[in-house]
């Protein structure tokens, strides 16, 4: 029995073993599992630019990946749905909708560039036989990026499981050089299918995210799903939402999808329900809101760690320059070997020694008559003597070639030679410039539109309809009509709402008031001097300071107004200044100095005069009654900003009448 439970428990541990390092957990060097590392090694191999059937490609990984094909087809599929190592042609399935891809032989793929530049270096790449002996296969790529970091990826081994978000490519790329920098960054999930993400718990990808559907709410009585939560698909989704429906949290009285390129999924709402009363009980009941635990489990150095995504990026900045060293030391090499190759073979012409063997009749009087004929120029070739591989290729040389030789063309191949091997020690002298450069040069391979970040970054800590409705709509002002609204088509945009906002304005003549969106209401036509969101909290912090003129008693007096607002009701329209008091200036500066001009030939004494905002009181009401700047005629009237006693920006000067 003892024996028994030996053998049970060494069985156990191998197999748990292999589950963990052969198939569940990706290796953080190349960010592969096996059948992944498999299909990019056979695709490499059979490389030719061209497009091939995917049957043909999981036939020949087949060679490597003993578990069948269906896992070779699925892998492949992914790997092409990533969109950084394989181009496909044909029907590779549909992220959005969750269809699949068409059958293996009616799809093609072909390598991207990037593959190569990213993973292939077969002289510094380890390989092993391949499980039937035949062939050689890749331990681990030398993966120039952190491909984990930006794919993804999720695997359940015995007793532990792997879940990594992926990244934009993009934004890992950059992370990168400033980890060769050694500069802090931060990163973030970006995922294919867009959506709203709350990253507050992420910990570096350890921790939690919180994924939304975008919803776009314009028209009350239809909500449109137009971008999806993390693996969610609009079938999925619409499964999601039919079973709260059916369960009577919802009342739709119907559901489209018209899911293609783009999430499109339309809900239309039964009588007397509305999109805004929804959007809270969609979040809340289906699949529209998800909450994705990560681990970001890798191999490293054949064991599982926890490996932080910053972390990742760091540990591949590192490697990045180690693996571009080596390939720079590598080709140093094969350059040396070219130069003294080319060196030899100008001298065996140039110097005739080819002549020397005419008459030895023997290998080893060859041999010799050669290493002889070499050692005046051992200087030329790394003071050592041709091996028995240069008496080779040496002896090989044609008579035709050496009478045709061209000793200029040979000295032009050897001064390109020689600048190839300056370059590399170049490049080796500034390695981390040299690094920046080449993920500089892979940033160059793609699109930056196409490839640009999808996910929105947000807190999405709580569940009102109004936090998670996109602010899509353009509010316009337009001066010659005096309308506002979503639905005016000319004028300016002032401001991005959704129909949930409330939008504060202030006119130029003062008057200010908070109402709902609506498609078009007139305002008039006196000028919008400020619109912002009717929020009681952005409003309260803005400081308004007009200057305006009154008339006190028989007297025109030149008035001035600081005022804050703490509190307004919506739909109601407040008044500033006095009935028959005219605004001349009005601005939102903290500090300013106030210069004016006074009009000559009225016998004052002191024609320019200077005031400061701080000598006036900022009323905590509009309501309030401001203060008497100057009863003189003005004939200018310029508002200086200050910040810390020094004047930083001017505003336009108002000239009087």
């Amino acid at each position: 029995m003892a024996r028994a439970e030996r053998l049970y428990k060494d069985y156990f541990l191998e197999y748990a073993s292999y589950v963990i390092r052969d198939r569940a957990i990706p290796d953080l060097m190349d960010g592969f599992k096996p059948v992944q590392r498999r299909i990019l090694h056979t695709m490499i191999n059979i490389d030719d630019g061209r497009f091939n059937k995917v049957a043909g490609v999981v036939g020949e990984v087949m060679k490597y990946h003993p578990h069948g094909d269906t896992s070779i087809y699925g892998a492949l599929v992914n790997i092409e749905n990533d969109g950084l190592f394989i181009e496909g042609q044909g029907n590779y399935g549909n992220i959005f909708s969750g269809d699949g891809a068409a059958a293996a032989r009616y799809i093609e793929c072909r390598l991207k560039p990037f593959a190569k530049k990213v993973l292939y270096s077969p002289e510094i790449t380890e390989y092993v036989d391949s499980y039937d002996g035949r062939n050689k296969e890749p331990v681990v790529f030398q993966a120039k990026v952190p491909v984990v970091a930006i794919t993804g990826t999720s695997g359940i081994a015995v007793g532990m499981s792997t879940k990594i978000l992926p990244h934009n490519v993009l934004e890992v790329l950059e992370c990168q050089k400033k980890a060769l920098r050694g500069e802090d960054f931060e990163i973030y999930p970006d995922f294919p299918t867009g959506g709203i993400v709350d990253v507050s718990e992420y910990d570096d990808g350890k921790g939690k995210i919180t994924v939304r559907a975008k919803f776009n709410t314009q028209d009350p009585k239809k909500l449109i799903i137009e971008e999806l939560p993390y693996e969610v698909t609009s079938s999925s989704l619409i499964e999601s939402i039919k079973k709260a429906d059916g369960g009577g949290k919802l009342k739709i009285a119907s559901i489209n999808d018209y899911t293609s390129e783009k999430a499109n999924i339309e809900i239309c709402w039964q009588r007397g329900v509305y999109s805004e009363d929804m959007v809270d009980i969609l979040y809340a009941t289906t699949d529209c809101q998800k909450k994705i635990s990560v681990n970001p489990l890798v191999i490293v150095d054949g064991l599982p760690k926890i490996v932080g995504i910053s972390d990742q990026i760091r540990y591949h900045a590192d490697h990045l320059v180690s693996t571009l060293r080596k390939e720079l030391e590598i080709e140093m090499g094969h350059l040396k070997d070219k130069l003294r190759a080319r060196t030899m073979e100008r001298i065996f012409i140039e110097e005739r020694i080819y002549k020397k063997i005419e008459t030895k009749d023997t290998l080893e009087g060859v041999e010799k008559a050669v290493q002889n004929g070499f050692k005046p120029f051992l200087a030329e070739i790394d003071n050592r003597l041709p091996d028995k591989d240069d008496m080779e290729r040496l002896l090989k040389i044609p008579i035709r070639r050496i009478s045709l030789f061209d000793i200029e063309k040979n000295r032009e191949e050897i001064r390109e030679i020689q600048a190839g091997i300056d370059q590399c020690l170049y490049r080796l002298d500034h390695i981390i410039e040299y690094a920046e450069d080449f993920i500089t040069e892979l940033e160059g391979m793609f699109d930056k539109e196409e490839f640009s970040r999808k996910s929105e970054l947000g807190s999405i800590e709580h569940k009102s309809a109004k936090e998670v409705a996109v602010r899509n709509m353009d509010v316009r002002y337009d001066p010659e009509t005096g309308y506002l609204g979503t639905n005016v088509k000319t004028g300016e945009s002032l401001l991005k709402i959704s129909t949930f906002d409330k939008i504060f304005y202030m006119k130029n003549n003062g008057e200010y008031r908070v109402t709902s969106v609506t498609d078009k209401i007139f305002i008039g036509k006196e000028g919008i001097f400020y619109i912002n969101y009717g929020d009681k909290e952005i409003i309260g912090k803005e400081i308004f300071t007009m200057i305006y003129r009154d008339k006190i008693g028989d007297k025109k007096v030149w008035m001035i107004k600081r005022f804050q607002i703490s509190a307004f009701s919506s739909d109601k329209t407040y008044s500033t200044v006095p009935d028959k008091a005219k605004i001349k200036k009005i601005c939102l500066f903290q500090s300013a100095i106030i210069h004016v001009k006074y009009k000559e030939g009225l016998k004052y004494r002191v024609l320019e005069e200077d005031f400061r905002f701080a000598d006036f009181k900022i009323l905590k009401s509009s309501s309030g009654q401001g203060n008497q700047l100057t009863t003189k005629e003005l004939e200018k009237l310029v508002i200086k900003q200050t910040k810390d006693n020094k004047t930083t920006k001017e505003a336009e000067p108002t000239l009087f009448d």
